[in-house]
């Protein structure tokens, strides 16, 4: 597996640590997963289960759709010369 290194300001590698210690992992685990989460191309494997499929109140329900209302037409357009 490739290693990278970076180099940022102090303030950022503190609050890396600590977002990395308050989640349970390495800093390079954190990283990672933050490089993955931002390079990644489709959906997260688990994003519907925790978003859609997550809804835990009574079940939703469409509402009868109303008819189209009339519009008036619109004016076409003057033509520029």
């Amino acid at each position: 597996m490739p290693q990278l290194h970076l180099y940022l300001p102090e303030s950022d590698a503190i609050k890396i640590r600590q977002r990395a210690k308050r989640v349970g992992l390495s800093i390079s685990q954190y990283l990672a997963e933050l490089v993955k989460r931002e390079i990644q191309s489709a959906w997260p494997e688990d994003f519907f289960d925790r978003v859609v499929g997550g809804w835990q109140g009574a079940a939703l329900q469409r509402p009868a759709q109303l008819p189209f209302e009339s519009r008036k037409a619109l004016a076409p357009k003057a033509r520029r010369r």
